[in-house]
């Protein structure tokens, strides 16, 4: 990397995103006579800091006896508790950071007239920092670097989080993680492919949460973690709304020159994203709608690959696809608090994604002077989702003290049409095939929350039941690469009922989290029994997943933690689905019905310190997985196409360290730094690729350090005007059969408020250098191959918006 890059790269960079912060909750409790158990109204309820007596909230109780003091701090109080003929009473109450709602259960006053001593505890400094233990929360509306862009590319600057150039998310350098929208897991979001993402427009997106190491509450799969998209929603009274729009150009300038005689790659590529958010609060109503249209012309795959083979053959080609993509994504609904104790919500989702790839795959020998032959591919795809889901809420007396009942149902239709064209000396041949997909998804989940003195019990049930029924047709032309007879129907059918119970406690220096969560699966994947080399295949289990979350509290500036879960990653759909894909036709991506479940261990150890003007968190975590899912490559004899086939590798481990490190300067200049350093292991394996004919591959035991660095910075250089630069290097990676080279990039963005706050202008630049790619090297039985993919990267946009 030039010296000048490295030093643009560590000197100046900021938190695109703001951490989320518990700033208040609730404490409630009831009062009564200690000698008749009467409900006492009227009391006076008084709350007052431990520290210096200084009043912070009061309130009387209500005819019940009955009380509830909200907007309270985390921090260290007294509540005093009086009324006339009765002994008042004092009692020391912490206010934790872990819970939203605290129950003090009911406190019995004496008829005694005598005064109590003064009680004096010494309260702890609030920190202003959120330090919930179970997720770290992320505004968008900050994100100036990435702004107009999607949510895939604004993932790439959360601390821990990374992706390459195919949609896939890694979470601490591991890639199963579960991304849910609203906690919800759907197929806008994908049940197993996050590439979705990348059609979501950022805009849509009010805050992300990231969930290293989540509770029983969540569903059990996502070994890595959960990362978890809100969408906008405003809470303000009346008609409300936020527009805007940004356009936006990439591919400025080319970043490889392709290989003879293929179509141009595309350059100079048009962005558009139109965004319209309303909100019309009165009394008991709320309603919403949130509206987003994406169009990206885009390079999205421009991969050149230099394959050699122990036959002495090499053959040299260029994967090239220009993608156009329009996406509409629809969200409305509306509440509806019918009365104080009850709250009914319904909303629906819909999105529309249109794409069409242009692709050309040359292949050459060795010194590029004899092309073999030229495959040309023209892929119409529509992707269509919609989710509608209800829920409603029964509020007990008690603040917090809660029983939730939600439906939620999701419709997702793949329908894909692939033309190809194989362009010989000798002959030209032309070949067609068909992919439909429907996929039905249907959860049932019941929520209990009830409030403690020092914390809080959760229980739930839940219910899904998901099936895709798949038809792939192929019709070939002269001399045709496909394989008629892997096509055809299949069905997947997956039933999951699940049960959760979760416990929390905080007391002034501990706190713990302590649940478990226990599932059943049943799995059948119907597929048609002329199928050339697969049958039907399932699997069912149950098991349990439990989690604890340890947090001691050192001093007011200073805690430790420690975490333990277990968690699963199933096979979805597209990693058992039986159809080979020919989007390149000599590098043949295929599923495997036979593939099943991996569990994942994960412990890990924290320290967080508070500054001055800023925080300090390290962490210290550990991984283990049985059954690793990954693909694996073979040939079979005299044949240089590559079947690239989902496995279960045995046993993999992830082990590291993530320190981030936040700090203000001053006023108007801040910054974070995030660093995470992890050792991948993969242990020596045997598997068996069955298609097209058995295949035996051995890999022995690999491991490598790697990790990754994130550096951003933020300067308000006046009222209204921001400055954000965000710069990112990925360093070298184990991959299955290979490894992964490293990675760097350097975005930047500026916004302007205007018109009294309510407009604002927004122009940015991601990997503003144009030098991140992705580099691969593979290796296999009797063939091996260097890639580099020169994907498009560089954007920049301009964009407007306006509150209203």
């Amino acid at each position: 990397m030039p010296s000048y890059r490295l030093i643009f790269l560590f000197g100046f960079l900021i938190p695109i995103f703001v951490a989320g912060q518990t700033t208040s909750l609730s404490i409630s409790g009831s009062v009564k006579d200690g000698k008749t158990a009467t409900a006492l109204s009227f009391a006076n309820i008084v709350l007052k800091k431990a520290l210096d007596s200084a009043f912070a909230a009061g309130t009387i109780t209500n005819e019940a006896g009955r009380f509830e003091l909200g907007g309270i701090g985390p921090g260290e109080y007294l509540l005093q508790i009086s009324l006339t003929g009765f002994k008042p009473e004092t009692r020391p109450v912490l206010a934790g950071k872990l819970s939203a709602f605290l129950n003090l259960g009911t406190i019995e006053l004496q008829q005694d007239t005598q005064l109590l001593s003064e009680v004096t505890v010494r309260a702890n400094r609030p920190d202003g920092v959120d330090t919930k233990l179970d997720k770290k929360t992320f505004t968008i509306e900050n994100n100036v670097a990435q702004a107009g862009g999607s949510l895939l590319q604004a993932l790439r600057n959360l601390p821990g989080v990374t992706t390459d150039g195919d949609g896939k998310i890694q979470l601490r350098g591991s890639e199963n993680v579960t991304v849910l929208a609203d906690g919800k897991q759907t197929a806008l979001t994908g049940f197993g492919n996050a590439g979705a993402l990348d059609n979501i427009p950022a805009s849509a997106i009010e805050k992300i949460e990231l969930i290293n190491n989540p509770s029983a509450r969540y569903d059990a799969n996502g070994g890595a973690g959960i990362i978890n998209i809100i969408y906008k929603k405003k809470a303000q009274e009346g008609f409300n709304g936020k527009v805007g729009f940004m356009l936006g150009a990439g591919a400025l300038w080319q970043k490889k020159k392709s290989l003879p005689s293929i179509r141009p790659q595309y350059q100079g590529t048009p962005k558009v994203n139109p965004s319209l958010t309303l909100n019309y609060r009165k009394k008991n109503y709320n309603l919403f709608f949130q509206g987003d249209y994406l169009y990206n012309k885009t390079l999205n795959k421009n991969d050149f690959t230099d394959r050699f083979f122990s036959s002495g053959d090499t053959v040299r080609n260029q994967v090239k696809r220009n993608r156009i993509t329009t996406v509409g994504t629809l969200k409305s609904g509306f509440d509806w608090q019918m009365n104080a104790s009850n709250s009914f919500t319904v909303y629906g989702l819909f999105s529309s994604e249109y794409v069409r790839d242009y692709g050309d795959i040359p292949y050459f020998n060795n010194k590029l002077s004899e092309r073999s032959r030229l495959w040309q591919f023209y892929e119409d795809e529509v992707n269509t989702a919609a989710t509608g889901a209800a829920s409603y809420q029964h509020k007990f007396p008690e603040p917090g003290h809660l029983l939730q009942v939600a439906a939620n149902y999701t419709f997702h239709r793949e329908d894909e049409k692939y033309f190809l064209t194989d362009t010989r000396p000798t002959y030209t041949g032309r070949d067609t095939f068909m992919l439909l997909a429907d996929e039905n998804v249907t959860d049932l989940r019941v929520d209990y929350f009830r409030p403690l003195k020092s914390g809080r019990v959760e229980a739930g049930a839940k219910f899904r039941r998901r099936t895709i029924p798949t038809n792939m047709r192929f019709f070939p032309g002269i001399n045709s690469p496909l394989d008629t007879n892997a096509g055809g129907e299949a069905a997947y059918l997956e039933t999951i009922p699940a049960l959760y119970g979760n416990y929390v406690y905080e007391s002034k220096r501990f706190d713990v989290e302590a649940g478990m969560r226990v599932e059943y699966v049943r799995l059948n994947y119907r597929v048609n029994p002329d199928h050339n080399t697969y049958k039907s295949e399932g699997y069912s289990y149950t098991q349990p997943f439990p989690s604890i979350r340890l947090g001691y509290q050192l001093n007011s500036s200073d805690k430790l933690s420690a975490f333990y879960n277990r968690r699963v990653d199933r096979p979805d759909e597209v990693d058992i689905r039986i159809f080979p894909k020919y989007d390149d036709p000599e590098i043949l991506k295929v599923g495997n019905p036979g593939l099943r479940p991996q569990f994942t261990n994960s412990i890990e150890a924290g320290y967080k310190k508070i500054l001055a003007a800023g925080s300090l968190y390290t962490a210290l975590y550990y991984r283990t997985t049985n059954g690793t899912i990954t693909r694996i490559g073979t040939i079979r004899p005299n044949s240089t196409i590559i079947y690239s086939v989902f496995q279960n590798a045995g046993r993999s481990s992830n082990a590291g360290l993530e320190a981030v490190y936040q700090q203000s300067w001053s006023k108007s200049f801040s910054f974070n730094i995030n660093t995470n350093i992890y050792k991948n292991t993969i242990n020596a394996f045997t598997v068996e690729n069955k298609y097209p004919v058995p295949t035996t591959f051995t890999a022995g035991d690999e491991s490598a350090v790697s990790g990754n660095v994130k550096i951003n910075a933020l300067a308000d250089l006046k009222p209204g005007f921001n400055l954000q630069i965000t710069a990112i290097y990925l360093a070298p990676d184990i991959i299955p059969q290979g490894k992964i080279r490293s990675r760097y990039s350097v975005d930047a963005g500026m916004k302007k408020g205007m018109q009294g706050g309510k407009g604002e202008i927004i122009l940015n630049a991601t990997d503003i250098f144009n030098t991140l790619r992705t580099a691969r090297e593979i290796r296999g039985t009797g063939f091996r191959f260097s890639s580099t993919d020169y994907y498009e990267t560089q954007v920049l946009r301009i964009g407007y918006s306006y509150k209203f």
